[in-house]
């Protein structure tokens, strides 16, 4: 399990995350919404080490995540930055090998080539395998940048708004594969959304943040009703229920 306590970010005097704690249960999608400025990227990128927090800490099997050894690390938990510039020219094959130097240290074997063509297929990429990321759509380097952490093949997968450039058929398929990590592998997954329906569709469990704090933190079912998203966007949202899911009517809603 993966433990939050207190944490807090300030970027000189303001608090971007303030004393937030929860835990990341396992096996489980968990997604962080808010509006912009919420903290959410800031929080994920604590949690992942990206970020060092100035009060409060992160734990990883009851160890803190700052004493784990890099390399160990990597093997448990794998990040998607939302920003991913490369300088090299790499093909989409070369860049989700990446995801094996935790363990192949850059000497590929037959186990690391077996991850990388599951994370290929997975991610419907091994036809455009051997093109460059140059050359690619945004919604194609997103889902080679995906398969590259899918290789990793941690326990963990932290994803910050994994959905950018994608349309509306890629995002699902995302989503739809991120829930299969889950059911089928055992992974658990966090993951930062900006469309709430997203967020209510596929999720186990949604934290919602608001100015840096913890608004909301429990099952999806709690979180996506109108009292709890008043609170936490400041706009009244009617829901409704479709094939047993509550999708929010927000395009239409009066503010």
């Amino acid at each position: 399990m993966i433990e939050i306590k207190g944490l807090s970010k300030y970027f000189g005097k303001k608090p971007v995350v303030e004393d937030v704690s929860i835990n990341i249960e396992p096996g489980t999608i968990t997604s962080f919404i808010g509006p912009n400025g919420a903290g959410k990227s800031t929080l994920l990128s604590m949690v992942s080490r990206l970020l060092d927090a100035d009060t409060g800490q992160v734990l990883l099997d009851q160890n803190n995540v700052k004493k784990w050894k890099s390399s160990e690390f990597a093997k448990r938990v794998s990040i998607l930055k939302q920003s991913n510039y490369l300088n090299v020219r790499l093909s989409i094959r070369e860049l989700v090998a990446f995801g094996r130097y935790p363990y192949s240290k850059g000497r590929l074997s037959d186990e690391d080539d077996k991850f990388i063509n599951q994370a290929l297929e997975y991610m419907n990429l091994i036809d455009i395998q051997d093109m460059f990321l140059d050359e690619l759509s945004g919604g194609q380097r997103q889902r080679a940048f995906i398969a590259m952490v899918i290789a990793q093949d941690t326990d963990y997968v932290l994803l910050d708004e994994p959905l950018n450039n994608l349309d509306m058929k890629h995002s699902v398929q995302i989503m739809k594969i991120l829930r299969k990590l889950v059911d089928e592998l055992g992974k658990t997954v966090v993951i930062v959304l900006h469309d709430i329906n997203f967020a209510s569709v596929y999720s186990d469990r949604i934290v919602a943040l608001k100015n840096g704090k913890l608004i909301k933190n429990g099952p999806t079912h709690e979180i996506i009703n109108s009292d709890a998203l008043r609170e936490i966007y400041d706009m009244d949202i009617p829901i409704q229920e479709q094939n047993g899911c509550r999708i929010c009517v927000y395009f239409n809603s009066h503010a």
